[in-house]
């Protein structure tokens, strides 16, 4: 009975990693979310960075957010589009955990680590029907007044 409860237990553990680590298919890619705020918190390491975003009390939608320009990035994404259907989440969470690319991509853009206290927003999707924890994963970002496309390298 122990050795069974020791393979179990050794099972589980084998399996850990690949539930904290998520793809693209858990994310609404038709609900892109505009989120802005102040990072509080920054992972700057791989798989993907990361930076904890506190919201204001009353998040909005920029005026110039459907006109603001961005980035060509090698992979197809239609910016535009998604700046256009770009909204609000609905939950009312105040911090947000912002996944960005890969170390080696935000190089690529010549994007610099965030510090703690940094103005940022970013544009990006998160979990089916806003279920689990508050996650967006970033699609573009936007900090110090530059855009930044994460989903692949500068075109």
């Amino acid at each position: 009975m122990i050795e069974r409860r020791l393979f179990v237990a050794g099972s589980l553990g084998l399996a850990l990693p690949s539930w904290a680590h998520h793809g693209w298919s858990s994310f609404d890619q038709d609900r892109p979310l505009y989120l802005e705020g102040r990072a509080t918190k920054v992972m700057w390491r791989n798989p993907h960075g990361e930076v904890e975003l506190e919201l204001p009390e009353n998040p909005t939608l920029p005026a110039d957010l459907k006109q603001r320009p961005l980035p060509r990035q090698s992979a197809n994404v239609d910016g535009p589009a998604l700046l256009a259907k770009a909204q609000l989440p609905t939950r009312r969470d105040r911090k947000w955990l912002i996944e960005l690319a890969p170390l080696t991509r935000l190089q690529a853009w010549g994007l610099e680590e965030i510090k703690p206290g940094t103005p940022v927003a970013a544009l990006g999707f998160t979990y089916t029907g806003e279920k689990g924890d508050p996650v967006l994963r970033a699609e573009y970002l936007f900090v110090g007044g530059k855009a930044y496309g994460l989903r692949s390298s500068p075109a």
